[in-house]
């Protein structure tokens, strides 16, 4: 036989933004072998006849660094055609990790990125099966993946690593940094693909104190990004904080030359149509030579969330005894507390200028057992019907159901125009997905459906040829993944068909598969018809095609690489 698979009669879109043509593709070995006329015989044979294939979709943003311990096939991405992934964003990851921090790294990825503390102690276990960042990579090598696995180290857990838990309190030393430097040479060396950090002010971990990485001063973060830079490769992702942004940015890509991809432009963060101002600044770099990304999502971002981790609201000093809280008994006696709602309310009237200014008029109830009829009604509005306030009567909610009422805030980019805006234009980066993270409050892992769909089918936004670029070779290229992203003879063979007609993510459903039976909200695709990992056929017609817990295809782009690509 000529090929393993052939894929025929289906409209080549393939990554590059060139326009599509009617031809074939030939696979063999894992690899692409033929791209366009692809004579022979197959295998198999699959009839793309009115798809689009495509090269498979590079989710630049994700957090399964945890999760694939338990879940190698990484739902819910590959349902989207999803089949890379960059991990470690945002400066978190679980390496490396002492045993004696264990705990620590898992409250703080609990507060920051919403993960389940229970499914995080029963996933990863007692015993982990490494400490070091070399032997995560090793450990998920071993254990194999569904999907293409590519790793950022994060700030995080190596200042958690040198420093303890003073990393949360101080500067580091000169002594600190030098350590620190050594562990992100060390991890490059064993093939991660950049590094990661924040210094935002939502970032509020463990016990109601910063993430390790905001408490680094300039000479830290300079020293840790030459680190990375030293052998000539690597991008950092970083979420900026206000001595930590775009001229930082630029003066950081001067001296070591190394991209930088930030979150998140997303509108409505700085103001009403400020984030234009925000992204003019960003083109101003670009045309200097800067390269600098912004990562935009088409989703709006939307929170799940009830007051027993109300995430939105921890960056407030107000909340650090509700995030320092060792029960729900506590956290119900704070919010129970007069002097509490009064200040809870000042924080966000009319009168503030806060992005969440009265945010009760755009928040709903999601959840609430007592009474479904209050379900998908505004609190305002349910607050004005019964003569209260609104954070009174959300409240109350809550401890009436000991804290498990969820509400629904719809927080930002929200508006077509400004979304439509920021997406079209160049040198942004199409990402947010947060895979892995926040699994009970929103689920943007569906993004490239949601991108496909509602944006380019529906809105027009951008050629069908751009947005698969966008979603392949653009995030494979500025994270150095050089084997695949592409339909391209001698790449790796990570393949999408999908139907143009129908691409779209489904509304969210509610699901309990996490580890300890935890909730995640999760979203279907529709038109995704295959999806292929390395040659092989992981998902078909909405159906894993592969025993997640047998041999699976995917491989640890180590420095940008698969195994079986390196040569």
């Amino acid at each position: 036989m000529d090929y393993d698979v052939k894929i025929t009669g289906g409209t080549i879109i393939d990554g590059t933004g060139k326009p599509g043509y009617r031809g074939d593709v030939g696979v063999k070995g894992g690899k692409i072998v033929a791209v366009g006329e692809a004579k022979g015989s197959a295998k198999q044979t699959v009839d793309a006849e009115g798809k689009y294939v495509t090269p498979g979709f590079v989710d630049p943003h994700t957090h399964y660094d945890a999760q694939l311990v338990w879940d190698r096939m990484m739902t819910i991405s590959p349902w989207h055609g999803v089949t890379s992934v960059v991990m470690g964003n945002c400066g978190f990851g679980v390496a490396p990790t002492k045993a004696a921090h264990r705990e620590i790294l898992m409250k703080t990825l609990e507060k920051v990125e919403g993960m389940s503390l229970e499914s995080l102690r029963i996933g990863l276990g007692d015993n982990w099966p490494f400490e070091s960042f070399p032997e995560y990579m090793d450990a998920i090598e071993k254990l194999g993946t569904a999907l293409n696995v590519a790793v950022l180290v994060g700030h995080t857990p190596v200042r958690l690593n040198v420093m303890g838990e003073a990393s949360m309190d101080r500067a580091a030393t000169p002594e600190e940094i030098e350590k620190m430097a050594r562990i992100v040479n060390e991890a490059m060396d064993a093939g991660a693909v950049g590094f990661s950090t924040s210094q935002s002010k939502v970032h509020v971990g463990f016990e109601g104190r910063p993430v390790p990485s905001r408490l680094a001063e300039w000479e830290e973060l300079h020293q840790l990004i030459g680190a990375m830079a030293k052998g000539g490769r690597g991008t950092v992702q970083a979420n900026p904080g206000p001595r930590f942004f775009q001229d930082q940015f630029a003066e950081l890509y001067r001296e070591f030359g190394r991209p930088i991809t930030w979150t998140a432009l997303i509108a409505g963060f700085w103001g009403p149509g400020k984030e234009r101002d925000v992204l003019d600044k960003a083109l101003e770099l670009r045309r200097q030579g800067i390269d600098i990304w912004p990562q935009v999502s088409s989703r709006a971002l939307t929170f799940e969330f009830n007051f027993k981790e109300p995430f939105s609201f921890e960056n407030l000093k107000l909340f650090n005894p509700i995030s320092a809280a060792h029960s729900v008994e506590e956290k119900i006696r704070i919010y129970s507390d007069p002097d509490f709602r009064k200040k809870f309310i000042a924080e966000f009237d009319e009168h503030t200028k806060r992005v969440l200014t009265q945010w009760w008029n755009k928040t709903r109830v999601a959840y609430y057992p007592p009474d479904p009829s209050l379900e998908e009604q505004t609190l305002g509005d349910v607050a004005r019907q019964r003569g209260v306030h609104p954070v009174d009567l959300a409240l109350d909610m809550s401890i009436e159901t000991n804290l498990d009422t969820r509400f629904r805030l719809g927080v930002l980019n929200s508006d077509v125009e400004d979304v439509t805006h920021l997406l079209q234009a160049p040198g942004n980066l199409i990402a947010l997905s947060d895979a892995g993270a926040h699994a009970s409050q929103l689920c943007d892992a569906c993004y490239s459906t949601d991108l496909l769909g509602p944006w380019v089918r529906e809105r027009h936004v951008m050629s069908w040829e751009e947005a698969v670029r966008r979603l392949t070779s653009e995030p494979a290229g500025l994270f150095g993944i050089t084997d695949r992203g592409k339909l391209e003879v001698g790449l790796a063979a990570d393949i999408v068909t999908f139907d143009p007609q129908t691409v779209a993510p489904s509304r969210l459903r509610r699901v309990n598969d996490m580890p300890g039976k935890q909730e995640r909200l999760v979203a279907d695709a529709t038109g995704i018809d295959l999806v292929m990992v390395n040659g092989t056929t992981i998902r078909k017609d909405n159906k894993d095609m592969v025993d997640a817990a047998g041999a699976l295809p995917g491989a640890v782009l180590r420095g940008g690489k698969g195994a079986q690509t390196a040569a």
